[in-house]
């Protein structure tokens, strides 16, 4: 019985002294990803962050348009429910995981036009150069993001 004890108790021990490593480990394939972006429309800023479950996304936090009308609503949404919401804040970028070249499985969300993907893929071409593709059926649409430095 107290070898079953022992065995347990050791075995928590283990969980335990690994979980930050693998969580320091997870953060770590996010850091190249994280920070403030500029978009090649509209002057537009996507601040990129982690989200839960070792996943990062991005909002939006800045844009000419969004300069001239902070409350400007997503108009464009095909989802009526959502067309009164506000774009700046709004999450463009959900869910993605991996790293720390390519990151996938979210969602990619275009205030402009209203359209979105789950084929989509963030890949890190450089440091500094982020290219974020999005594509529907065969059709495929790509922008190069640049990193914004630290303020």
């Amino acid at each position: 019985m107290r070898r079953l004890e022992s065995a347990a108790a050791l075995a928590l021990l283990a969980v335990i002294a690994i979980a930050p490593t693998a969580i320091a480990d997870a953060s770590s394939q996010n850091a190249a990803i994280l920070g403030t972006w500029k978009t090649p429309k509209h002057d537009g800023k996507v601040v990129i962050e982690t989200c839960g479950n070792d996943a990062v996304c991005g909002r939006v936090t800045d844009g000419r348009e969004l300069r001239a009308n902070p409350n400007q609503a997503d108009i464009h949404n095909p989802d009526a429910a959502k067309r009164a919401r506000r774009i700046l804040g709004l999450n463009i970028l959900e869910g993605y995981t991996g790293g720390p070249r390519e990151w996938t499985g979210g969602t990619v969300y275009d205030p402009q036009t209203g359209d979105s993907s789950h084929d989509s893929t963030l890949t890190l071409e450089a440091p500094g150069t982020l290219i974020v593709k999005g594509c529907k059926f065969v059709f495929c649409r790509s922008e190069t993001w640049t990193k914004i430095a630290s303020q």
